[in-house]
């Protein structure tokens, strides 16, 4: 069975975390979860090669920005809301609070 490693809250840096926001498709995937957790993997591919959404939820688990669990053979994806929070108060709500503010 796969196991995921994720970093613990007191080691996350911002730097790390801006880093993994920074690409729109994984920012996309935080949004979706905002929105409905936990997901599995297939809903939030948006199309994309597998090898290529593995490398981003990847990243994103690394910054510490989600967590995914092994239920079977899905892999359920989720915020660490309360340990951003709690790391970094008022980050990922602020990036959340911008996505949904139009572009001109």
């Amino acid at each position: 069975m796969k196991h995921y490693d994720h970093p613990l809250a007191e080691d996350l840096q911002l730097s790390c975390l801006l880093y993994a926001l920074s690409d729109p498709f994984r920012l996309e995937v935080v949004r979706k979860l905002a929105v409905c957790q936990p997901q599995p993997c297939a809903p939030l591919q948006d199309g994309r090669p597998k090898s290529s959404v593995s490398h981003h939820f990847s990243v994103l688990r690394k910054a510490g920005v989600i967590r995914t669990e092994v239920v079977g053979v899905t892999h359920m994806n989720s915020l660490r809301e309360q340990e951003l929070q709690s790391r970094f108060p008022g980050v990922l709500s602020a990036i959340l609070a911008a996505l949904e503010v139009p572009q001109p």
